[in-house]
């Protein structure tokens, strides 16, 4: 990790929507006082971001203050520098997810997070690419990529993270399967399914872990694949999600530099929040790319020891179609035991099978 300098020159592109955060200026204001030369610019459109960052200059420090959206053009703008010119990158997390942010360990309050970019060291780490497109922490592919690009402003600004649920149910009716050719350094897969993930990061649709193994300095992206799960296989698929192997019949796992996918038809993508859409995509990890602030305890990072995450944990990306067969955890039991027997009761959420305690004589998972 890399110290950094007591006072510094620093650019904060802000976004244009979150110009009025009463916290922000007050931070701002803070650091000025304590001698930081802090030029704020505020976008008013898409791809303002992007040209800020090319009309930087020599600054220390570039803070991209907004939601993963911004976050995404801001590295888009660096990704377009030389890697000698790229500044040291910090993020003020303002938007409705923040999921990159978040999953890094970066505070949500302004002043907190504003003071880490100021104080904190810079950690070298990859940038995901998607054919000429950039992505820092997460593509997902058919599913995740129709709710995002289904989700109105308003209704995100509304309901916050909980516009994706929403978005998901209603699509949910009539999901669809998406065919093709997936290939990996060491192997080539045909099939379908509703979803795919290829993360940098880990978390997306405002904290849903979607690649629980991803470290953003392994020169690696971990790719998920969910394929079509018949009512019938569903704990079969549960076991599949706990263990992450990349040889699961419905739910495969693979960490890799690069991943291409030739879909049958063209499919709709979300990278880091941002629709776009793809005939063929290639999908590589370019490492030590860019340098973060992040804590120092940043659980993305290698060196960080992680706590291994449990099967509630690892289910909650599942999309709600799944929840009328219990495996959601939304509906199944909450300790995720007796999932098939599980007696769904809106008022006591009460699991029979295992008298309500998890016990491994239980028999169920």
């Amino acid at each position: 990790m890399k110290r950094k300098a007591r006072s510094r020159k620093v650019q904060l592109i802000l976004n244009g929507k979150v110009a009025g955060n009463d916290a922000l200026q007050s931070a701002v204001a803070g650091q000025r006082g304590a001698g930081h030369r802090v030029e704020v610019r505020v976008t008013q459109e898409k791809g303002d971001a992007r040209r800020f960052v090319s009309e930087a200059g020599d600054v220390d420090l570039l803070i991209a203050a907004g939601g993963d959206g911004t976050l995404n053009e801001v590295v888009h703008g660096l990704m377009g520098l030389s890697s000698a010119a790229r500044p040291v990158l910090g993020v003020v997390p303002l938007g409705t997810a923040n999921d990159f942010a978040t999953g890094c360990g970066i505070p949500r309050e302004p002043e907190k997070a504003l003071a880490l970019c100021m104080e904190g060291n810079a950690s070298p780490i990859d940038v995901g690419k998607a054919n000429d497109h950039w992505f820092l922490n997460v593509a997902s592919v058919g599913f995740g990529a129709e709710v995002t690009a289904s989700t109105s402003p308003e209704l995100k600004r509304l309901l916050g993270p909980v516009a994706y649920a929403v978005m998901g149910a209603i699509l949910a009716i009539n999901v669809h399967q998406y065919h093709g050719r997936l290939i990996l350094p060491d192997r080539q897969i045909t099939g379908s399914g509703p979803v795919a993930i290829v993360g940098n990061g880990r978390q997306t649709g405002g904290g849903v872990q979607v690649a629980p193994r991803a470290c953003i300095d392994d020169g690696l992206l971990d790719v998920l694949v969910v394929r079509h799960i018949p009512a019938t296989a569903l704990l079969t698929a549960a076991r599949e999600l706990q263990q992450l192997s990349p040889n699961g019949e419905y739910i495969s796992y693979w960490q890799t530099p690069w991943v291409e996918v030739y879909p049958d038809e063209a499919i709709p993508v979300n990278l880091d929040g941002e629709p776009v859409e793809f005939s063929s995509v290639r999908y590589e990890a370019v490492p030590r790319a860019i340098q973060l602030i992040v804590p120092p305890s940043c659980p993305l990072l290698s060196a960080t020891v992680r706590r291994p995450l449990s099967l509630r944990q690892i289910v909650s990306f599942l999309p709600p179609f799944y929840v009328g067969f219990g495996l959601h955890p939304a509906a199944g039991c909450p300790r995720l035991c007796g999932i098939a027997e599980f007696k769904r009761s809106s008022i006591s959420r009460y699991c029979s099978p295992c008298n309500g305690t998890h016990s491994s004589s239980s028999g169920h998972l």
